[in-house]
């Protein structure tokens, strides 16, 4: 199939965590039409598994640490059972789907994460170079939509586990050296909310200028920060557009579009 454009999708571990959301977010993906990438989260499996193990969970400004305990049940978790069940479920809508970590064809490089303040283990880092665009594009022209975990590798064997909003930003990007690409975050929430507890507060558009006021005022905060500077990220590298939506959304309008 030729490619004219390219919209990557990001799910949010809440929806993953909710069958009856999920569900919905994939009868809505698969009527997507032209060349898409989802992108998914590891939701709380990981957490519940660690648990069942006996394996202690630590979290950090909401990052996981990753010791190689933690590793082995991210990895059974993101890049097994929740990745393959999200496959299996676009399989029965008739969306020819792939499961793949960013160690499957090389596709997805990241660097462990330099030790700072905070050792968190086994975490990556991605880089402006970390994906292959020739397998990408080696996919989509297959008809086959790529559903990447955030499990990646550092090309010397090594698994690290990554930020999902960080994949999908570095994804999008090596799309758009493709074709023109949409990226889109899809989460619990009808987009970027003034007051996080009323979902009529959306706001339709930030721009690097409101972000930073939003930003200062604290009305943008904690873990929707990480994701607006994906966002921002991304545009700067290529990427056309970026929208903010609930997962329910995905095939209207309803959204905080990122601009310059």
């Amino acid at each position: 199939m030729s490619i004219d454009k390219i919209t990557v999708v990001k799910i949010g571990g809440n929806v993953v965590d909710d069958p009856q959301a999920l569900d919905e977010f994939i009868g809505n993906f698969s009527r997507m039409k032209g060349a898409v990438i989802l992108v998914h989260g590891g939701g709380k499996e990981a957490t519940r598994l660690s648990k069942a193990l006996g394996i202690e969970t630590t979290m950090i400004n909401g990052r996981r640490v990753t010791d190689s305990d933690t590793l082995n049940v991210v990895t059974m978790v993101y890049a097994g059972l929740i990745n393959k069940r999200i496959v299996s479920k676009l399989q029965a809508c008739g969306v020819n789907a792939m499961g793949l970590s960013g160690a499957d064809a090389g596709v997805v490089r990241a660097v462990k994460r330099n030790i700072s303040d905070i050792d968190f283990g086994f975490v990556g880092d991605m880089l402006p170079d970390s994906v292959d665009a020739g397998v990408l594009t080696m996919l989509l022209e297959h008809g086959i939509t790529p559903v990447f975990c955030a499990i990646m590798h550092d090309g010397h064997g090594q698994l690290l586990n990554c930020n999902a909003d960080t994949v999908a930003s570095t994804v999008a990007i090596a799309s758009s050296r493709i074709a023109p690409t949409c990226l889109t975050f899809c989460f619990e929430k009808a987009g970027v909310l003034a007051d996080p507890d009323d979902e009529t507060t959306m706001i339709p558009e930030i721009t690097r200028e409101s972000y930073l006021s939003l930003r200062d005022r604290n009305i943008v905060s904690g873990g929707m920060l990480p994701k607006i500077d994906n966002a921002f990220a991304a545009i700067d590298a290529g990427v056309g557009q970026v929208h903010i939506k609930h997962a329910s959304n995905l095939l209207n309008d309803k959204a905080t579009v990122i601009r310059p």
